[in-house]
C-alpha cells in the first residue's frame, strides 16, 4: 500500500494589513473545502490593529491608544486582542478529518506548537488551567483565536516576539482582568527577529500536527484566490 506523505504548505507573507489577510483567509477556506489547495500555514505580521471576536464585549476595549489604530470585529472566537509589528501571527487553513475533528484537541495542539517553539529559544512557557494560550511566569506571551467552517480552520495564533507591549494597555487582553503580556524580547538576552522565530514555529507546528514535511509556497499563488472567493459558510468559534 502506497504511503501518502502529509505535507504542510507554508507562506511567509511579511507585513499585511488586517482586512487583506482576512480576505485571503476567506478565499483560502473556500478553496480548501473543495480541495483546490492543501493545508496551509500563513505566517505574517500586521500593522497596529485591535481586533474583537464575533461576540466580544467592547467594554474590554479601553482606548484605541492612538486615533490611527483601527478596530476590527471579526468572525473568530475570543475577546479583544492587539496585533502589531514585532508579533508573529499564524493563520492555519487546515481541513480537520477523522480524530482531528475535535476543537479542544486542535486548540491544545496550537498551544503545544507554541510551547515547543519557545522552548527552542530557552523560554519555558506553560498552559494555564481553564484558559487558552501560553504563559510565562503569570504573563501571557501567546494568544489563540480560531474559526472553524465546516471543519476547515481559519484565524489562529499570535505570539509576542518583540512588539511594543504598551499597546496592550489600551485593552483588557483576551477579556482577562489583570492580564499582563510579555514577549520573547522581555524574557531573553538575545535579539530575535520575527522571521527567525517564524522558522522555528513553522517546524514545530508541522511536527505537532503530524506533517512529515513543510513546503514554502509563493504567496502570489494564494493572493490569486481572492478573485474566486465564495460566500463563507456558517462558522464555529472558540476563545483566545
Amino acid at each position: 500500500m502506497m504511503h501518502s506523505t502529509r505535507i504542510l504548505n507554508v507562506a511567509n507573507l511579511g507585513t499585511v494589513e488586517y482586512p487583506a489577510a482576512l480576505a485571503l483567509q476567506n478565499a483560502m477556506v473556500a478553496a480548501r473545502q473543495v480541495d483546490a489547495i492543501s493545508d496551509t500555514l500563513l505566517l505574517l505580521e500586521h500593522p497596529h490593529v485591535f481586533t474583537l471576536g464575533r461576540g466580544a464585549d467592547e467594554r474590554f476595549l479601553l482606548s484605541r491608544r492612538a486615533s490611527d489604530v483601527p478596530v476590527c470585529r471579526v468572525s473568530r472566537g475570543g475577546e479583544v486582542t492587539y496585533h502589531g509589528p514585532g508579533q508573529l501571527v499564524g493563520y492555519a487553513i487546515l481541513k480537520l478529518e477523522g480524530r482531528e475533528r475535535d476543537v479542544h484537541r486542535y486548540l491544545r495542539n496550537i498551544e503545544e506548537a507554541m510551547l515547543r517553539a519557545l522552548a527552542d529559544h530557552e523560554i519555558a512557557a506553560t498552559r494555564r488551567e481553564g484558559l487558552t494560550g501560553v504563559w510565562v511566569g503569570g504573563k501571557k506571551i501567546g494568544s489563540i483565536g480560531v474559526g472553524i467552517k465546516r471543519w476547515t480552520t481559519c484565524h489562529g495564533f499570535a505570539l509576542n516576539v518583540c512588539p511594543d507591549l504598551s499597546y496592550f494597555s489600551g485593552i483588557v487582553p483576551c477579556g482577562i482582568d489583570g492580564c499582563e503580556m510579555t514577549s520573547i524580547k522581555m524574557l531573553s538576552e538575545k535579539e530575535l527577529r520575527v522571521d527567525e522565530f517564524a522558522t522555528t514555529t513553522r517546524s514545530r507546528f508541522a511536527e505537532v500536527f503530524g506533517y512529515e514535511e513543510s513546503v514554502t509556497v509563493d504567496p502570489a499563488t494564494l493572493w490569486q484566490l481572492i478573485a474566486s472567493d465564495a460566500t463563507a459558510p456558517e462558522e464555529q468559534h472558540r476563545n483566545a
